[in-house]
């Protein structure tokens, strides 16, 4: 990773970064596992970096497509290599929802967390649809009012449909105010 003093060459290169772990581990530990399909490929859309002009708290949060997940992921800013995170839940306000998202680790990015939006990835037939359905999210999340907060109800079959996936895809949510 090179270091930058231009805080959006910084940001670009973090991503970059991620991208480049994402594409290694496909091609390694991921390489011939069956959950992967074959007509994916890594790419990350939609990062955006938080503009509060203080590095050690500024992140972004972007969708990472690989050929086995499609995340959600809250990225520092600056690289952290505190492991501490590892494992636990941290919540984020994402357009009206609140999302949970688990802290991991790698040494060639640092401390990210994710939230799973779709794992295995067969459903995709390619990777424009891919990144189609990932920017329909991304669109949704940041367009959404702020003012709500999405619950989720409970489907047909009488189990609770998870929250991330019930504000995503319009699934029998229902809105409330949030204080």
């Amino acid at each position: 990773m090179t270091l930058h003093a231009d805080p959006v060459a910084r940001w670009e290169c973090r991503v970059a970064d991620l991208v480049a772990l994402f594409s290694t581990i496909a091609r390694t530990r991921m390489a011939d596992v069956p959950v992967l399909n074959a007509a994916l490929r890594v790419e990350a859309l939609g990062f955006e970096r938080s503009s509060s002009g203080d590095d050690a708290v500024d992140a972004g949060i972007g969708i990472l497509i690989t050929p086995w997940f499609m995340n959600l992921v809250h990225l520092p800013a600056l690289r952290d290599d505190a492991v501490a995170s590892v494992g636990r839940t941290e919540r984020h306000a994402l357009g009206g929802a609140v999302f949970d998202f688990i802290g991991a680790h790698e040494p060639a990015v640092g401390a990210f967390s994710a939230c799973s939006l779709f794992s295995p990835m067969f459903e995709f037939a390619d990777q424009a649809a891919a990144r189609a359905t990932a920017l329909a999210v991304l669109g949704r999340l940041r367009t959404a009012p702020e003012s709500t907060a999405i619950v989720a109800t409970p489907s047909p079959q009488g189990e609770p449909l998870p929250v991330r996936r019930s504000f995503l895809f319009g699934r029998s949510a229902v809105r409330i105010a949030v204080p």
